[in-house]
């Protein structure tokens, strides 16, 4: 993401941000007081004692909030929605960037474009009627973001060019310290919605660094970089590069493409959105909801065949056949671009334009990926050899191992990534055991293979929401899952999971972790998760007082009527 060129604020300068009021300086007539002869003793005194004036700045109070969310894309900027809506109003939402958008600020390629329809991949509560395409492009998604931010009046509460550098759970005063790079915050509670698709990862090839072309990955477009008639080299053929590839193609010089693993794809049944269309929707708003409803129950009937009867899918790997015949003509290239898994397995891509642009004179396939380079030179697994003047890498994100893991320590002093040793875990892909008031939006097992993740995303603002409003209403100050309960809804999760078709299906995905275990997607339809997820059960919770007994009135007095209570 865009870093920042700003020196650090000071800490004052971070107090009248936070909190939105003056902060008042010292009182600098006390201190010029002091008598003559009190101010001639501390000129007498030794150097080493002078520092006390330091340490007393040092230690002044740091801004406090009721939330702190990071990340400002659909789940930060959802977040932010639903908290003004619930009448809570002392947040900050921390965006490493230097603008919201999330990943559809950092995706910026060539073609970048949603293959979920902008009807359905928008908030419910926030309807646009221009999507000027049934599957809008990057800066159209873009635009709707920025546009929510400002009618939702989330501005006064964005930090932008502030990264999150780490936070640590205070058990003695029961709140989150959360240092940044531009001063420290501490909050009640945490909303983490940095998202899967945050952290680009580049492969560790050897002689990468001695390329001497441009390297970059899909999400960090190099756009001062003119690629027409230069030899590119696209490594991957996931989604991004489905996209990258048709843009690139016509004006490349040669373009190789490193290919691993084939996917499906299908065609994408993508139009103008017309102008009577948008008179609908704006003048009649019902006529959205129903456009809306009708592509959110295609989809519902969709997940059976993907998390219960994956033989059903062999249809649609039909219809995906036939789309490879109708786009590539040469059998021995067409082989090479036909998977050996089973369609669904791996995420199912869109395109009409992608097999053309594979079976162009000017492009060549490479199977097995790329092994290393050497100089301008790159060498394919199989051995074979090809020159590059520019490398584009689309090979995904850090997903299962997330970066934000290694930098939040828990009540132990233990961090995600330390817990997550064996594997990403949840509660209802929201709350981990450990970690109070830490809340995850796209958290673990929250991921779709055939839906809008909005949904998703608005069903964990739902389970926020109620359990900032359950800890009011209670007393308590914080809550965390139980252990057993954690344990339980995951032992469950990955029994489902088990008959889904991206277990059975015969692949490997990125949705899978090293040890093989899906920790990204949702084996269920999105109505059972938001059902999962409307109100928070008391009995899978420990709540916590204050270390000094300082709890809000009203707390239930035994564990039977609210969960765990832990003074």
């Amino acid at each position: 993401m865009a870093s920042s060129s700003k020196r650090p604020r000071s800490r004052a300068s971070d107090t009248d941000a936070a909190s939105g009021v003056t902060a008042e300086a010292p009182d600098a007539t006390a201190s010029d007081a002091t008598a003559p002869d009190q101010a001639a003793s501390a000129r007498e005194q030794p150097a080493q004692e002078q520092p006390a004036q330091e340490q007393l700045v040092e230690e002044q109070p740091v801004p406090h909030v009721r939330v702190a969310v990071i990340g400002s894309g659909f789940g930060g900027l959802g977040a932010g929605v639903r908290l003004r809506r619930a009448g809570i109003t002392d947040f900050v939402i921390l965006e490493r960037a230097d603008s919201v958008g999330g990943t559809w600020r950092d995706n910026s390629y060539p073609g970048c474009a949603c293959d979920v329809p902008s009807h359905l991949y928008s908030f419910s509560f926030a309807p646009n009627p221009d999507w000027p395409r049934s599957f809008s492009g990057q800066p159209d998604i873009r635009s709707y973001l920025e546009k929510v931010t400002d009618v939702f009046g989330l501005r006064p509460h964005l930090r932008l060019n502030t990264e999150v550098i780490e936070a640590r759970w205070d058990v003695e005063r029961t709140h989150w310290r959360i240092a940044t790079t531009v001063g420290r915050w501490t909050a009640d509670a945490i909303v983490s919605a940095s998202g899967p698709l945050a952290d680009p990862q580049i492969p560790d090839l050897p002689g990468l660094d001695s390329f001497p072309g441009t390297v970059f990955h899909s999400s960090r477009w190099d756009h001062d970089v003119d690629l027409a008639g230069k030899r590119v080299a696209m490594v991957g053929t996931g989604a991004s590069a489905a996209q990258i590839i048709p843009a690139i193609q016509p004006k490349a010089g040669r373009l190789t493409v490193f290919q691993r693993t084939p996917a499906w794809v299908l065609p994408r049944r993508d139009r103008t959105i017309t102008g009577l269309e948008k008179w609908l929707h704006g003048r009649f708003p019902f006529t959205a909801k129903v456009r809306r409803g009708a592509l959110f129950a295609l989809r519902e009937i969709q997940v059976d065949a993907f998390v219960r009867r994956p033989g059903l899918l062999k249809v649609v790997q039909r219809l995906a056949e036939r789309h490879i015949a109708d786009g590539v003509a040469d059998p021995a290239l067409r082989a090479r671009l036909t998977p050996d898994y089973r369609i669904g397995c791996k995420r199912i891509l869109l395109s009409n334009t992608y097999y053309p642009a594979l079976a162009a004179a000017n492009t060549e396939v490479v199977s097995g990926g790329l092994r290393e380079v050497r100089g301008s030179t790159l060498v394919a697994a199989d051995g074979s050899e090809h020159e590059a003047d520019a490398i584009v890498f689309g090979t995904g994100f850090h997903v299962t191992d997330m970066p934000l893991g290694s930098r939040v320590f828990g009540v132990n002093g233990t961090s995600f990534a330390e817990e997550w040793k064996e594997g990403m875990e949840a509660l209802r892909g929201s709350t981990v055991h450990g970690f109070p008031n830490f809340f995850f939006v796209v958290g673990p097992n929250t991921g779709l293979g055939n839906s809008s993740m909005i949904l998703m995303i608005e069903s964990q603002l739902n389970y926020l929401i109620d359990a900032l409003k359950t800890l009011d209403e209670i007393g308590a100050t914080a809550m965390q899952p139980t252990a057993r309960a954690q344990r339980r809804w995951n032992l469950e999760l990955q029994h489902r999971m088990d008959r889904t078709v991206w277990t059975t299906g015969g692949c490997r995905s990125w949705y899978l972790d090293k040890s093989g275990k899906n920790t990204v997607l949702w084996p269920g339809s999105t109505t059972s998760f938001r059902r999962a997820t409307r109100k928070v059960d008391l009995a899978e919770y420990e709540l916590i007082l204050r270390q000094d007994g300082r709890g809000r009135p009203g707390l239930p007095a035994t564990a039977a009527e609210a969960g765990e209570v832990l003074v």
